[in-house]
Formats: structure tokens, sequence, C-alpha cells
């Protein structure tokens, strides 16, 4: 049976599980009909600009909750600290400590790269500077700030990776315990 979608906005979390599951190029319209339950009419109503309008709309939500729960609270929390405090925590609830695979990192590591570059560098720098910011507010100098803040958002997709590799979701977590650590240490 159809199942019953109101709106395009309550279609994007289905379709971000299946390009998260099937990568851009695996991700066909048989497994998006499945992932979503619409037929292929409903999906080419929400989604006239075919596959890419609908991997666009995923990302920009991501994008978004990243933005309302991550890159705002670090550029904007009074206490950069407790921002940074809160960017783990938030990070840890989104990937599911560790089950959920990033979707901007699929998109940056497939085929799809070129076409979607500049969505998923933008996605990347804006946590980078964001967290950068905060270090910086926190007491770290502006080079320093710059460098870690690379190495834990690289370190944090890298244990996405491993913890998926080696089935052991503890080995996001440590590494998250590890970077908070890190960070909050002077």
């Amino acid at each position: 049976m159809a199942r019953v979608i109101a709106e395009r906005d309550d279609v994007i979390p289905l379709l971000a599980e299946v390009f998260r599951t099937y990568g851009f190029e695996g991700a066909s319209l048989a497994r998006i009909s499945e992932g979503t339950r619409l037929g292929k009419g409903s999906i080419y109503h929400f989604f006239p600009g075919g596959k890419e309008e609908m991997a666009e709309a995923v990302l920009d939500h991501v994008d978004q909750w990243f933005r309302q729960h991550v890159f705002d609270p670090l550029n904007e929390r009074e206490n950069a600290v407790e921002g940074i405090k809160a960017m783990f925590d938030d990070v840890a609830r989104y990937f599911l400590s560790g089950r959920r695979v990033c979707l901007v990192g699929v998109f940056a590591l497939g085929n799809e790269r070129d076409r979607f570059a500049t969505i998923v560098r933008d996605y990347f720098v804006a946590w980078i500077d964001a967290l950068a910011a905060a270090l910086v507010r926190s007491g770290r100098k502006p080079k320093e700030a710059r460098v870690l803040a690379e190495e834990v958002v690289g370190g944090i997709q890298g244990a996405l990776v491993l913890a998926r590799a080696l089935d052991q979701t503890e080995v996001f977590t440590d590494a998250l315990k590890r970077f908070q650590k890190r960070l909050l240490s002077a």
C-alpha cells in the first residue's frame, strides 16, 4: 500500500536514508520508491528535477540541521566551552553514536563528488570555521584553533568510517571523548 505523505519535507529524511545506504549512484528509482514508499509519480511531483534535486534537498536538510545544532551554537554561544561540549553531544546524537554514516561524507567520496563539490566543501568549511572560532573564544590562538578544528572534524569523519568498518560503535564514541578532552584541556 502506498504511503501517504503530505509534504515534500516529509520525504527528505527517507531519501537521506536511501542515499546514506546506497550512495548517489546506487540510489535507483526503485530503491528510492521502496525507501520512501512512494510511486514514481509522487516522487517526481515532489522532485521534478529528479535524483539530483533529491540529493540537493537531502544535503540542504543535513546542512540546516548542522547549522542549527552545531555551527550556530559554536559561533553564537556566549560560553564557547559550552558550545564545544554541545557540539560533541549533538554530533553523537546525529550520528547515532557511530551507527549512522555521514551523508555528506558519502557524497564527498563517491563518484558524485564533483557534482556536489560546492555543497560538500561548504559544509565542512562551515564546521571547521565554527569550531575554530569557538576555540579562539575559549583561549586558543587562531592558527592553533584552525589546526585543531581541522583535525577534530577530520577525526570525527574517520572515526565514523572506522566504527562502521569494524562494526564497533565505541570506536566513534571513544574518539569523541578523546577529541573533547583534547579541545577542552588548555
